[in-house]
């Protein structure tokens, strides 16, 4: 499943709602906030500005140094809560550890909150499992389910082991498989799950988002599966400079009926649901 062809389609799509929106006078507005300058983060934030740019969004950011403290990024935060160019605006996690993430996550205003991530906007994905999805969705749960709808997997009455519980993907993950629109058996599997592999292959979809390198291999994969690698972790190459390494062992290719690799699967889809949820902010805004 290539995440970059299809991410590139719903950029497209977010191009053509911006062009309308921009035809009324109404020009959406994202804003990154950054502390410090971890090389993942930079490349990230950087990367999301880019795209606006390419959709026609307005972006703002702010960054903070490595030693900043969460009074300053909540100073920062309530700057993008009163910015009316700003209609929508994500904090990059992870935060340095002197931050206190979650003051910092809950002080962010819902309606501004296009990562999906303040308690209210997880509590109502939470609290409700019938009707139309709440939004916004958190991105990389987002960017998962669409890549698949995409590329054909079925999700609908699917057993779907989801390995991680962490708070941008495996968890609003979870609750995002069992609402009806989606309507699949969720197995959550986390750090102390004993036998994950027993889990994994009674799967038809199995979503790696552990953060532990080839965690995945192919004897875990039920042929025919569809698997969806988003953990990442960083190992040093034989030139010595780090590169990415997925949950997923890439023997499983030989198994797997899907397979998204990463690097150019979820990522570029979590980057493209964010411009999804900026959008979708205005138009609720708007009505």
């Amino acid at each position: 499943m290539d995440g970059k062809a299809t991410a590139a389609s719903i950029k497209e799509e977010v191009a053509e709602r911006v062009a309308q929106l921009r035809d009324r006078g109404i020009v959406p507005g994202l804003g990154t906030i950054l502390v410090g300058d971890d090389p993942g983060s930079r490349v990230y934030v950087d990367a999301k500005h880019r795209d606006c740019k390419e959709v026609g969004i307005r972006s703002l950011r702010v960054e903070l140094p490595e030693d900043a403290t969460t009074d300053d990024v909540l100073a920062a935060v309530r700057h993008f809560n009163d910015a009316q160019a700003v209609t929508g605006f994500i904090v990059q996690l992870p935060l340095p550890p002197q931050c206190n993430t979650d003051a910092i996550v809950e002080a962010i205003a819902p309606d501004k909150d296009v990562d999906g991530l303040h308690p209210i906007n997880v509590g109502r994905l939470a609290g409700k499992s019938t009707g139309e999805l709440p939004s916004p969705i958190a991105c990389t749960p987002r960017g998962i389910v669409e890549l698949g709808n995409r590329h054909g997997v079925d999700w609908d009455g699917a057993v779907v082991c989801v390995i991680g519980q962490g708070q941008t993907a495996g968890r609003p993950l979870s609750l995002l498989l069992t609402h009806e629109k989606i309507n699949s058996t969720v197995i959550s599997c986390h750090i102390g799950t004993r036998d994950l592999a027993a889990h994994t292959k009674e799967a038809d979809v199995v979503v790696a988002a552990a953060g532990s390198a080839r965690l995945v291999t192919a004897d875990m994969i039920k042929p025919g599966a569809a698997v969806f690698d988003v953990g990442v972790t960083r190992e040093p190459g034989e030139d010595g400079k780090t590169k990415l390494v997925g949950d997923v062992d890439l023997g499983v290719r030989e198994v797997a009926g899907y397979f998204s690799p990463n690097p150019g699967g979820v990522g570029p889809m979590t980057r493209a649901t964010l411009l999804v949820n900026v959008v979708e902010a205005v138009e609720r805004r708007e009505g």
